[in-house]
């Protein structure tokens, strides 16, 4: 049974809360895992005993190398190894370098070169790009070691090296042990995505991040009794922080997803209860679910439950998991809660997935930030917002408009150290003391913060109005057919700017929705529901032309379309 504890002191540095949880939960699955996605399925079970195990023998194999080892570049898939790498650098007093599993070949080429490390740990799918780094006498890099078993004499495999370090604590050395570790110097470089300008290497602290964990616990509680399911790139600090630290750091057991389609099976195997997620994949899941009531000719039935429910709610009286069990089940009958960030959610998708008695909360921040600003609690949520700022961050609104919208600045033991080797970009970042967050927004008068879009996205007309196109960007997803859709300017004349929106719509939907029509009147409908937006709309926030499609738009690892590759996309067609 796993053991559980309520409340988690606050800790400065890793090996403290490996320390802990590996005394406080010993025998917990910490992470669990196929051995490969052939049958018959064997799942491979890691208690954190274990973990605390292979943290310290990796760690003395850093500690006893004879290469000068200060950072780590650390690339892959979201697994086993991938963490215990991450945790026996930091753990080691080493810097990691994590790097999203999605970059080209120069870009990592590039990062390797920026971040002057001495260490690479990958995925066998990298082996030939490090290979080849190696022999660039203009970086640093020393050593490869590759997570998956090859063969070659020029790289080290995961597994010896642990045995290795293994070995070396049998034969007494305690190199580990003698560490110690200053939580406030740099231990984490983050990149930034620069899709517009080349990619800011973000200091982070042990303290940063570690702290930033312990005030998720009045916003929202991991139990022991719990299990996640870890999909979103695990280089991303939103997933890293709050799956894979908040969930070790909370006793509870993480499952690595087998990859994105594998998602609806992965959440009923594992039977998730914690679903840390983008708006993108929850819009999705939950126009699947009204397509497959629809379909069943159930949809009357199920809004009449609905209200049924919510009647009985005022009373003090839930039944939502019972009367809505079947639609759960799909979730693998456990799910409890919904954790996203990234962007804020569809209301219709909150209200949705709260009334079958899965709640939802948001959270927002940035990689500069640990990366949690605000979130929701369990008890206080407000349609719209991204929640309340956690209780040791200083949120305040700069240069606002008569509306009371500027940028969101905040203040905090979370914010980040700086840019590496770039004091001109960290002095830009902040004002006054304040981190400018780049994104614009307003807080009400308890405390809430509302964002109305990312600084460089805001579209201003000529007559000085602002224009944020998430606003424009929520009606048009509403639209049952709609998968994705991006708002945009174009200079329509000498006098004024064109609002844009490209949409992507799911063909399957539109085929079933419109049987007896063909692809080129698929325009014409989506342009007809476009006009019913405006109507609700004043005129300047009309959308005054579209561009249609039923392939995906280019995204980040974390669902985030890029908007300016897309929209030069546009405008060379």
């Amino acid at each position: 049974m796993k053991k559980q504890i309520e409340i988690i002191p606050e800790f400065n540095n890793f090996r403290e809360v490996i320390a802990n949880s590996a005394t406080n939960f010993k025998n917990n699955i910490a992470y669990k895992y196929k051995k490969s996605l052939q049958k018959p399925v064997e799942y491979i079970e890691k208690t954190y005993e274990q973990v605390d195990k292979d943290v310290k023998a990796l760690s003395e194999y850093f500690l006893n190398s004879k290469d000068n080892i200060e950072k780590v570049a650390l690339i892959g898939n979201n697994r086993y190894e991938w963490v215990i790498s991450y945790f026996s650098v930091v753990c080691s007093g080493k810097t990691i370098a994590p790097m999203d599993k999605m970059l080209p070949e120069k870009e990592i080429e590039s990062l390797v070169k920026r971040s002057e490390v001495e260490v690479a740990i990958f995925d066998k799918k990298y082996l030939d790009v490090f290979k080849k780094l190696k022999k660039d006498t203009s970086v640093n890099l020393k050593t490869l070691i590759c997570m998956d078993y090859i063969e070659d004499k020029d790289v080290l495999n995961f597994e010896d090296i642990l045995k290795q370090g293994q070995t070396l604590r049998d034969n007494d050395s305690k190199k580990y042990e003698n560490v110690i570790i200053d939580d406030n110097k740099m231990a984490i470089m983050l990149f930034t995505s620069g899709t517009t300008d080349i990619s800011k290497i973000v200091m982070l602290s042990q303290k940063n991040i570690c702290n930033n964990i312990y005030q998720y616990q009045p916003c929202f509680k991991i139990l022991p009794t719990d299990t996640l399911l870890s999909f979103l790139p695990i280089h991303h600090t939103f997933e890293s922080s709050i799956t894979i630290f908040y969930g070790f750091y909370s006793g509870a057991t993480v499952a690595f997803c087998d990859g994105l389609r594998y998602i609806a099976d992965n959440l009923k195997e594992y039977e998730v209860s914690i679903f840390v997620a983008v708006p993108l994949v929850l819009e999705t899941m939950y126009k699947k679910i009204n397509r497959g009531i629809a379909d069943q000719g159930k949809t009357g039935l199920i809004n009449t439950m609905v209200k049924i429910s919510n009647g009985l709610l005022k009373c003090h009286i839930d039944i939502r998991k019972k009367l809505f069990k079947q639609i759960i089940d799909n979730f693998g009958g456990k799910l409890r809660i919904i954790l996203y960030g990234g962007a804020a959610l569809d209301q219709d998708t909150i209200v949705g997935f709260k009334s079958f008695g899965i709640d939802s909360i948001q959270g927002y921040g940035l990689t500069e930030t640990s990366p949690v600003l605000t979130a929701e609690r369990e008890t206080k949520h407000r349609p719209g917002s991204a929640g309340l700022a956690l209780d040791n961050v200083e949120l305040t609104i700069l240069h606002k408009d008569k509306d009371g919208i500027g940028e969101i600045a905040a203040k905090g033991p979370n914010i980040m150290l700086g840019y590496y080797q770039n004091e001109e970009k960290t002095k830009d970042a902040f004002e006054d003391g304040w981190f400018k967050t780049g994104d614009y927004g307003y807080i009400d008068e308890d405390g809430f913060l509302f964002i109305t879009g990312r600084k460089n996205d805001i579209i201003v007309l000529r007559n000085g109005k602002n224009i944020y196109p998430q606003e424009l960007e929520f009606l048009i997803t509403k639209l049952s057919y709609v998968a994705e859709t991006m708002v945009y300017a174009r200079d329509a004349s000498k006098t004024d700017t064109s609002l844009c929106a490209k949409i992507v719509y799911d063909k399957e939907t539109m085929e079933k929705s419109y049987p007896d029509k063909s692809e080129k009147d698929y325009y014409d409908i989506i342009w007809a529901d476009i006009k019913e937006i405006n109507k609700n709309l004043p005129d300047y926030k009309h959308i005054k032309n579209i561009v249609i499609s039923d392939k995906p738009m280019e995204k980040t690892t974390t669902q985030k379309i890029k908007r300016y590759q897309e929209i030069e996309k546009i405008k060379q067609k």
